[in-house]
């Protein structure tokens, strides 16, 4: 997502911190990728260690997959939700607006390939003031919110 992920004007984070090699024999000759995990800050979305008001952007880009085998390259480099995932996500996009400042901006992004987009943006009252749709089959969703001032 990010165009220099050491942008300074960004904080990355994630729970993991890891560098692993997955199965993916559409990348390399010997069938595999590297992935690293590096965040800036750890931490749980569900739980961010961040004060109320703290930032004018958010980008919220959770695990979109339910269903992934266990040497899965893309669970490996996005994480994989779990059978309660409505609550997971609520949780998420609950602390994204209680960290973002009055009139700030999350952008959410998420792959339909699993779970449609309404039935996660049913885990927040908060509506999208606009969105894109990318990727070869178009179930990649970027939306924008903002936080009521």
């Amino acid at each position: 997502m990010w165009f220099d992920p050491a942008d300074q004007r960004c904080l990355f984070g994630d729970m993991r911190h890891e560098s692993i090699t997955v199965t993916d024999r559409t990348h390399r000759d010997n069938g595999t990728r590297a992935v690293h995990i590096h965040p800036d800050v750890r931490f749980d979305f569900r739980d961010m260690p961040f004060p109320d008001n703290t930032f004018y952007h958010v980008a919220f880009d959770p695990p979109h997959l339910v269903r992934a085998g266990p040497r899965s390259w893309m669970a490996a480099k996005y994480g994989k939700l779990g059978a309660d995932w409505r609550e997971d996500l609520s949780l998420g996009f609950a602390e994204c607006f209680r960290v973002l400042r009055p009139n700030g901006t999350l952008n959410f992004k998420w792959n339909e390939t699993q779970i449609p987009v309404r039935d996660v943006l049913a885990c927040t009252d908060h509506k999208p003031l606009y969105g894109h749709r990318s990727g070869r089959l178009n179930k990649t969703h970027w939306l924008t919110f903002i936080k009521p001032g």
